[in-house]
């Protein structure tokens, strides 16, 4: 199977950069295009209501511009001049957000933690990961810290 793009999924957790340093080495490996993909979940409180609380656009459109400085820092700046990449921040339900951007890119192979940061997430939604390798269009990769 040839694999000429690689998304690494990241919510900043150990595990997560775990899944980077997989991926990058890969990306390097094969000569990848990696793509760092972060996404900026709903507000949602299923104890009150089932609808979403949306932020204002100004306030969300902040956020994501936090959120891209932070994956420059954090990722961009050990890649640059080593890989072609590129850095993602989408804004919606994770795994569904996930999904999509796998499929509309044509990813080869997705790599992503175990588990991330959010417990209450994985109690009220169910695993990440867990939903993107029941439904990828693609290969996935699950990483684990060797300490787990």
């Amino acid at each position: 199977m040839p694999i000429k793009t690689i998304a690494v999924c990241t919510d900043f957790s150990t595990n997560a950069e775990v899944a980077f340093e997989e991926a990058f080495d890969l990306a390097r490996r094969y000569k990848a295009k990696l793509f760092l993909v972060h996404v900026l979940p709903l507000v949602i409180n299923p104890l009150i209501t089932e609808t979403e609380w949306v932020l204002p656009a100004e306030h969300s459109h902040a956020l994501i511009l936090n959120l891209e400085e932070r994956m420059q820092q954090e990722y961009g700046s050990r890649l640059e001049n080593k890989i072609d990449y590129k850095l993602v921040v989408l804004n919606g339900h994770v795994s569904s957000e996930i999904l999509n951007f796998l499929e509309e890119n044509s990813i080869d192979l997705a790599v992503m933690g175990a588990y991330g940061l959010s417990g209450m997430e994985f109690v009220l939604f169910g695993s990440v990961a867990k939903r993107v390798v029941h439904k990828a269009p693609c290969s996935v990769m699950i990483v684990r810290s060797r300490t787990e």
